[in-house]
């Protein structure tokens, strides 16, 4: 829920109940929020709709465009599976949206380039899996599962979760891009704005929960979707599901969750949602492990 909004030196600060963000945005020019362009509705309260599965598609290992490499690579700098993710991350970042969508939820069609550092610029060099949990192509990514039993799930590999920070970069890039793939909104090359059967919450959080859970899942197979690979060379980190990461406030949980899901949602790099404590589950979130590199 927007609980804010204000203007000030000609930039749209959006406050959030629960979400934090770390880029501003400027108003679009032209027409107001809302106005119908290229947008894709949010499905009614309670509608369910049948959703058909994308068609197949090769999973392509196409080369990082910035700062990123392939673990092979790089000599044993990261596990197998990993990539080996380095530059330098902007602490801040001005974006300025063209075009917001109908119903935006905060959702952006279109964004100015290039996207501007506002902040201070600070080395990193991590290893990220390059699927979600349990990092395979072509597996269904895990859902249902908190904060403590993702980073539990790390350890059993030797890693752990990504901080907010690194999840950021490795979907950004150098270059800032407000989403993996660029900076027009592309429902076509992530999992993202999809329509699917809406849950019943009572039964999410009963005995049943995994069964309702699996009622409404509507990720699709990791890699399935040959164009949603960061500049760093990372698939699916745009929609399909929530990520765990550790946060980097602290504040008001350790707990942070990155990449949006399927639905309707902002579903870019920068956004964070810090709402959910450390024992939350819920139907669509899933993580990651990220690893220092050696």
């Amino acid at each position: 829920m927007v609980k804010g909004v204000a203007w000030g030196a000609g930039l749209l600060v959006v406050v959030l109940a629960g979400f934090v963000g770390f880029s501003r945005f400027r108003p679009p020019p032209g027409p107001a929020p809302g106005a119908p362009a290229r947008a894709v509705r949010a499905p009614d309260a309670g509608q369910i709709v049948a959703v058909p599965e994308p068609p197949p598609v090769p999973v392509v290992e196409p080369p990082a465009r910035d700062g990123g490499v392939p673990a092979q690579q790089v000599g044993g700098v990261c596990p197998s599976g990993m990539v080996h993710v380095r530059g330098r991350y902007c602490t801040e970042v001005e974006a300025e949206c063209l075009e917001w969508a109908a119903n935006s939820n905060l959702r952006c069609l279109h964004f100015r380039r290039p996207t501007r550092c506002d902040g201070r610029r600070r080395a990193l060099s991590f290893c990220m899996d390059e699927y979600e949990w349990p990092n395979r192509a072509g597996a269904r990514p895990e859902v249902m599962v908190t904060w403590h039993e993702a980073q539990a799930r790390c350890r059993t590999v030797g890693r752990r979760l990504c901080t907010e920070d690194e999840w950021t970069f490795a979907c950004e890039g150098e270059a800032m891009d407000p989403y993996p793939y660029g900076y027009d909104r592309d429902p076509t090359a992530c999992n993202i704005d999809r329509r699917f059967p809406a849950p019943v919450r009572s039964r999410l959080h009963g005995p049943g929960g995994r069964a309702e859970a699996e009622r409404v899942y509507t990720a699709v197979p990791s890699g399935a979707l040959a164009r949603c690979v960061s500049p760093t060379g990372v698939h699916d980190l745009a929609g399909n599901v929530d990520e765990w990461t550790v946060s980097s406030s602290g504040r008001p949980f350790r707990s942070a969750l990155k990449g949006g899901w399927w639905g309707f949602v902002r579903t870019r790099c920068r956004p964070v949602t810090r709402a959910h404590n450390e024992t939350f589950r819920y139907y669509q979130i899933g993580f990651r492990c990220c690893a220092d590199a050696r």
